[in-house]
């Protein structure tokens, strides 16, 4: 199954990973939720302001946020080789920087926790309820230690 990931940078920081590790983490994330078809994602990573209005309209908080899932839905007519949209996902840089130093994580631990956090609500995972929020959390714990991140939630995520 391939996935393909469009990355799309809008903000220049200085943490901002490579495309490589996105598109790696997002394959990861949809590769572990045993997706059978070929799918593609959409990655934006921007600035504080710019997430700050996404969450306003879309979540009415009127602050910035870490990461931002906009699940694309079901595709009426489309062919059955072509890949799947899942969505797109939105990461603003400098909240994760932010919140990797406050918490005392690797940045890079961090942007990965959050690819996969986001691609997982694209996948329909959500943390809304305790029962949502444990199968949701022990999935991001399987995909991120069996590439030798730890526990993300040894730490609370406090914007998510």
């Amino acid at each position: 199954m391939n996935v393909q990931v469009d990355v799309q940078q809008a903000a220049d920081d200085e943490s901002i990973p490579d495309t490589a590790f996105v598109s790696d983490w997002v394959t990861r994330a949809v590769n572990a939720a045993t997706i059978t078809r070929d799918s593609e994602v959409s990655v934006r990573i921007v600035g504080a302001d710019e997430i700050h209005a996404l969450n306003h309209e879309y979540r009415q908080k009127d602050a910035p946020t870490n990461v931002l899932s906009f699940p694309a839905g079901a595709v009426a007519g489309l062919p059955n080789d072509a890949p799947q949209p899942l969505g797109d996902i939105v990461i603003c840089a400098s909240v994760v920087r932010d919140e990797a130093e406050a918490q005392g994580k690797t940045l890079a631990d961090h942007w990965a926790h959050m690819l996969v956090h986001g691609t997982l609500h694209l996948l329909g995972f959500d943390h809304h309820t305790d029962v949502e929020a444990a199968a949701m959390e022990t999935l991001e714990r399987r995909i991120l230690s069996a590439h030798g991140i730890a526990d993300p939630y040894g730490v609370t995520v406090e914007n998510c």
